[in-house]
């Protein structure tokens, strides 16, 4: 497309979020004129985002900062129901006390991308159980229903790749894209809101609502999409050997979350930076043209400035801190991952194994053997050379701290008390 007239486009389209658009040409006229509403579906699967979800965030941080109005949608009510998208099984179904609880910790995760308020350019936090709950079956499927094609909706990838695989599609899944495609025409209703965004396996879902809107209510909706972010090797975004990279710091520290972008791949440091980080353009061409060693530098720059944005700019800091002394000094610093360990447990020893698996350092038992067999644990900085080795008090440094480490960039503290 030729150059964007709107700041909005222009960002999405230099920084590589763009995948598709729905007349792109016509919303970056509107983004051109004023405030444009937009919004993005986040449902209360779990009780934490993870990187996977950064994309959409930092899309909704963006149309902030270039002067439009992000509106945060809990699923509270498509939860209810589950997304098919990208499944070849149906998710368990959760309880209303559940889907409460998880909505409430999610919720923490855009205090530090997004600034809300009752401004016109502030976020507002919305939840589609408040419409979606309150749907009456016979008039919805009269007034809603009656605009879906069930031949088109056969042709979605959320529906067709579930039937060609033979996996069951229940008659609950299979109602989820007429309600997403009913969230947007409601959201315009009530908010002015004018465009849906995404990731790319969202879009038949997005241009359903697009289609209900221009139906039902004579409006003009936009849908953009952005593309599956994968890493250099192929690996998909955000996952691990030891699982996802979540965005609470409960369920993932800091220090671990500033480790994982530390550890992008060579090939991955501009491209990561464009899409997670508020870097400007000319500083980030610079780092990614750095050649060897100084790679390196600019991989501690991602990993303080993704963090910062994700958990504040002082706990980066530390992140970083802890790193350098833990790698360049030896040290284990005060932000590392710690356990505490009751020193009665010691008396009879604890299996150096058992040890890993509770600092998050292996998944599981079995994991923390291979490691260990493997050569790649080490308990105070020395190589555990038996999968037999117990840990006891005799262990325990002067500080009264047992450290723990997985490879050469993974470490944990175990504290006794």
């Amino acid at each position: 497309m030729t150059r964007p007239k709107s700041d909005f486009i222009a960002t999405m389209q230099d920084r590589g979020f763009i995948h598709q658009m729905t007349d792109g040409a016509a919303l970056d006229e509107r983004c051109s004129k004023g405030i444009v509403v937009a919004y993005i579906g986040f449902d209360c699967t779990g009780d934490s985002l993870h990187v996977g979800h950064l994309v959409q965030i930092m899309m909704l941080r963006w149309l902030q900062r270039t002067g439009h109005k992000p509106i945060v949608l809990m699923g509270g009510g498509t939860t209810k129901v589950g997304d098919p998208s990208g499944r070849d099984e149906t998710r368990r179904l959760l309880s209303d006390a559940d889907i409460a609880a998880n909505k409430a910790s999610l919720q923490k995760s855009f205090a530090n991308y997004l600034t809300f308020g009752d401004g016109p350019t502030d976020a507002i936090m919305a939840d589609n159980a408040d419409w979606l709950d309150r749907l009456a079956y016979i008039p919805f499927l009269r007034d809603v229903g009656r605009h879906f094609s069930i031949n088109r909706m056969l042709t979605m990838d959320s529906v067709r790749l579930r039937l060609e695989r033979d996996q069951p599609l229940t008659f609950l899944e299979f109602n989820y894209m007429i309600l997403q495609a009913y969230d947007f025409v409601e959201l315009a209703r009530r908010y002015d809101c004018a465009l849906q965004m995404g990731g790319s396996d969202q879009w038949g879902n997005i241009v359903n609502g697009v289609d209900l809107g221009r139906r039902t209510e004579e409006k003009e909706l936009f849908g953009l999409t952005t593309p599956l972010i994968t890493t250099a090797s192929g690996a998909k975004m955000g996952k691990t050997a030891s699982g996802a990279v979540w965005l609470n710091p409960d369920r993932l520290s800091p220090y671990d979350f500033w480790q994982f972008w530390r550890n992008t791949e060579d090939a991955d440091v501009g491209r990561f930076m464009r899409l997670f980080t508020d870097m400007p353009l000319g500083e980030i061409a610079r780092l990614e043209a750095l050649q060897g060693a100084e790679v390196n530098e600019a991989k501690k720059i991602l990993a303080t400035a993704a963090t910062a944005l994700c958990h504040g700019q002082a706990v980066a800091d530390e992140a970083a801190e802890t790193a350098r002394r833990t790698f360049e000094e030896g040290v284990a610093g005060e932000a590392l991952p710690t356990i505490d360990l009751a020193r009665a447990q010691l008396d009879a020893g604890v299996p150096a194994y058992e040890l890993l698996r509770q600092a998050g350092l292996a998944a599981s038992n079995g994991e923390a053997r291979r490691l260990v067999k493997g050569g790649g644990a080490r308990l105070n900085d020395a190589t555990i050379d038996s999968e037999q080795r117990m840990v006891t008090a005799a262990d325990i440094d002067a500080a009264g701290r047992i450290k723990l480490s997985a490879g050469r960039k993974r470490h944990a503290i175990v504290r006794v008390v």
